[in-house]
């Protein structure tokens, strides 16, 4: 133990350092001298000071072991016994030993780390392809650095930038709406040319020359119109929040096709395609005060929604004489009153495929350049917005 005093005479205190046990004890001293008083107040504090990290070197001195005994020990190598792995492993963590992760990854060239960027956390199907992906990292053993774009050009630029530098292996990600609508993909491509993996899922692009993990988004859209014209819809109005999208304009392609099947002629008074959802609510409430309909194909969630509330305004029975299909699985869906018949894309298993790709690229170490696209079946879950078929 050691012990200072110090006298601070402006103040009128004495401040007393003790050392002992890895923690510093400090008494103030305040002394109060008046005319009519002398006396003392004493007020204790107690700073604890981070214990010094062992290193490997040091741990096999004291044990008495070498150093590649030590990080083999650590390492749970099969090599070394039982008795002394534990005895090793218990002195290390009494000693806080921690290993250099930096140093690590520059000797294995691997950062055991992947790098996520999302374009909306707050679509719960991107938070369930999400659960997907942190699935699949745990289990083989890799972290996740996650960036929102928030639907950004500039935003997904900056993330690919600042995570490219070596702090990850490779890159997960879904297409921002701004980099789709200036159709800009070279920061994709600026990566992939730097050795540094991409697997896009959900929204991607063929100006890409990367593997890909997405749902059938045309023939999904084509069998949920089909099934509404099965129903006895007749004159089935498409909604849509994102026609900008990719996906947005595959779904509608599918709707299309479902008509064009049937025999339906189009109506484009019943079609509504916007890219912002302020524009599409004022639009909405116009189609369901001018025309009459009798099913609704709706691209996102918050079109299906929306048609839902509006439809039972307008004095829609659903789904007596208004059948809604949406493509969205999230709780929504359930939640409302008649709850909301969907087009589920399995977001989960989304996410996990294209983890596994991506591990399975980074750990091949296979210099191919050819790509591949893998397609995840969907599913329609009937609920109370639709009819049974017979």
């Amino acid at each position: 133990m050691r012990r200072c005093l110090c006298l601070i005479l402006g103040l009128r205190c004495i401040f007393s350092f003790k050392f002992f046990s890895g923690h510093f004890l400090i008494s103030l001293i305040r002394l109060n001298t008046t005319e009519e008083c002398n006396s003392f107040s004493i007020f204790t504090f107690q700073i604890e000071f981070m214990k010094e990290k062992a290193t490997l070197k040091q741990i096999a001195k004291e044990l008495g072991v070498s150093v590649s005994t030590v990080s083999k020990a650590l390492n749970n190598s099969a090599e070394i016994s039982d008795a002394t792995k534990t005895k090793i492993q218990e002195f290390a963590k009494l000693k806080n030993y921690k290993p250099n992760i930096v140093a690590l990854n520059l000797k294995n060239r691997q950062t055991k780390t992947i790098g996520v960027i999302l374009p909306n956390i707050l679509n719960s199907f991107f938070a369930k392809v999400f659960t997907g992906i942190e699935k699949v990292a745990e289990e083989k053993g890799y972290h996740i650095i996650t960036c929102i774009s928030n639907e950004s050009l500039e935003k997904e630029i900056h993330a690919m930038e600042l995570l490219s530098n070596g702090t990850v292996d490779g890159f997960l990600l879904s297409i921002s709406e701004e980099s789709q609508k200036q159709n800009y993909f070279e920061h994709f491509i600026d990566c992939i040319n730097d050795d540094v993996p991409i697997v896009m899922f959900d929204r991607v692009t063929d100006k890409v020359n990367c593997d890909k993990v997405i749902v059938d988004d045309l023939d999904s859209a084509f069998s949920a119109t089909k099934h509404l014209l099965n129903s006895g819809c007749k004159k089935i109005a498409l909604l849509s929040t994102i026609d900008n999208l990719s996906v947005g304009k595959l779904r509608t392609k599918g709707y299309f096709n479902a008509l064009e099947e049937n025999k339906i002629a189009v109506d484009n008074d019943i079609i509504l395609l916007t890219d912002s959802s302020d524009d599409f609510d004022k639009k909405l409430q116009l189609l369901f005060a001018t025309q009459k309909i009798d099913g609704i194909f709706a691209l996102d969630e918050h079109a299906a929604v929306s048609g839902l509330k509006l439809g039972l305004e307008n004095g829609y029975k659903i789904p007596e004489n208004l059948c809604i299909i949406g493509f969205a699985d999230g709780v929504w869906s359930r939640r409302l009153t008649p709850s909301l018949s969907t087009v589920s894309q399995h977001g989960p298993e989304i996410g996990e495929t294209a983890t596994r790709l991506l591990i399975d690229k980074l750990e091949s170490r296979n210099t191919e350049t050819s790509s591949k696209t893998t397609v995840i079946k969907t599913e329609l879950r009937q609920r109370g917005s639709t009819r049974v078929n017979n």
